[in-house]
């Protein structure tokens, strides 16, 4: 039975090259190809034919993938692929993919021949319309296990200068699906209504927001790094303190008598909130500013003029969203062997449209609170600034400040250091989620303006 599947491995042939692709795949006459990453061994021959044929004809599939066993019989779990999550390049498919070959003959026809690095991205893309990739919830292969490549390269591969020509190969093939889709924006230059009139009816020009919860041990750098700001204008510091029990709460409040009058502690009501929840409690408030600028409780700025250096670009170019860029560092905030983080893929004619496929935008992120109190935080606790970048790059002009005006410490006790698998997959299903929506919404616009 397993003779009508033609097995095509990946350290064999270049299924990232257009033309080769295409090639492959035009010899192919099994009913089925299997698109295979990884040395793998069936579980059993008949049951993953028989569930194959099962799945693509219940699910009117064009494909399938699966749960896989390691070698000690432990099953690994992977993600739904859902449209959200094929937007993405670089999804999980554990070991192999199986197409229906039918479906893969008529995708491959339109994967760009000219492609070195993303045409297998491409030919994924062109399934959906066919009926996409539908995960099998049963392990039907075993993989040897192998050392996974670290966390933080996996994750901030995107914006690593080492693979420039594959994003563009890829974004490039993401911009054709959208229009395909009837999803692509055109570039956007709105400004927020009567910007400078909203400006001055707040008492505060800027308002730093750092939700925090028990981070004793590195609150009071990131509220040093705040309140020695630099500026011409009156500033302030909102701390969101989650319901500490470590001695967070006491920090704070050092740190409120060495710098009267500039911090503010807010303590929510409830146990219900995350970090975005966090968010809007602090955008609420009375005492906030015009811009809402991020910082996270265990990060600083990279000098004392980022606030100046923000205000102005906001006063300058009247945006709803301000994005700078950030430099990795370790505890000690010393800098870490990378280039500084820009996102120098988000340009002004595209980076809309291409962040539904990216994973950030790249921080520290800055909101023109008029803005984000209208549109507001999704109550979680990861992804809720890309959730919100999103929204509000759909509609408004976001700018960019190129220089370095963040340092991001990379730790132990970071909240995204090196999750577990099962933090992975939940991690991502919530970013793919807001991608889902937002897409819809995008969508809904360009076709169905009255809708909206």
């Amino acid at each position: 039975m397993v003779n009508s599947i033609a097995f095509i491995y990946s350290d064999q042939i270049d299924i990232n090259n257009g033309t080769v692709l295409r090639e492959i795949i035009s010899h192919i006459e099994q009913k089925y190809m299997a698109f295979c990453f990884k040395r793998i061994q069936l579980i059993s021959e008949n049951d993953f034919v028989a569930t194959l044929e099962r799945t693509i004809g219940i699910n009117m599939a064009a494909g399938i993938y699966s749960y896989y066993c390691k070698t000690d019989g432990s099953v690994v779990r992977l993600q739904d692929y859902t449209l959200g999550s094929a937007l993405r390049d670089g999804f999980d498919f554990g070991g192999m993919v199986v197409v229906k070959s039918e479906c893969a003959i008529n995708a491959a026809m339109e994967v760009n021949p000219s492609l070195k690095k993303a045409a297998f991205y491409d030919f994924l893309l062109r399934l959906i319309p066919m009926g996409g990739i539908k995960i099998v919830p049963e392990p039907l292969y075993i993989m040897p296990d192998e050392k996974d490549h670290d966390f933080e390269t996996k994750n901030f591969a995107y914006v690593d200068p080492r693979n420039r020509e594959y994003q563009q190969e890829c974004e490039t093939v993401f911009k054709v699906v959208l229009e395909d889709m009837g999803a692509m924006l055109p570039e956007i230059n709105k400004v927020p209504e009567d910007f400078n009139q909203e400006v001055n009816k707040f008492k505060n020009l800027v308002s730093v927001i750092i939700p925090v919860k028990n981070r004793e041990s590195t609150i009071e750098t990131a509220l040093r790094s705040a309140a020695q700001q630099k500026t011409d204008f009156p500033y302030n510091i909102i701390v969101v303190d989650n319901h500490s029990t470590d001695h967070t709460p006491d920090v704070i409040a050092k740190m409120q008598g060495l710098y009267p009058n500039k911090i503010i502690r807010i303590v929510p009501d409830n146990n219900g909130f995350g970090i975005g929840g966090c968010w809007n409690l602090a955008i609420d408030h009375p005492e906030c500013g015009a811009f809402a600028v991020q910082l996270d409780s265990d990060d600083g700025y990279s000098n004392e003029n980022v606030l100046q250096t923000i205000a102005d670009k906001f006063r300058k170019d009247k945006c709803a969203m301000l994005v700078g860029s950030y430099r990795l560092t370790n505890e000690n905030f010393e800098p870490l062997d990378v280039p500084p983080i820009t996102h120098s893929e988000y340009t002004p004619e595209n980076g809309h449209n291409n962040l539904l496929r990216v994973n950030g935008v790249g921080a520290p992120r800055c909101f023109f609170t008029p803005v984000i109190r209208q549109i507001r935080f999704p109550n979680v606790s990861y992804g809720e600034d890309y959730a919100v970048a999103l929204r509000i790059s759909g509609e408004y002009k976001v700018s960019r400040i190129f220089d370095v005006l963040y340092n991001c410490r990379r730790w132990s006790g970071n909240s995204d250091a090196n999750p577990s698998h099962e933090a992975q997959i939940r991690n991502n299903y919530v970013k793919d989620l807001f991608r889902e929506r937002e897409l819809s919404r995008r969508y809904t616009i360009i076709n169905y303006p009255d809708e909206i």
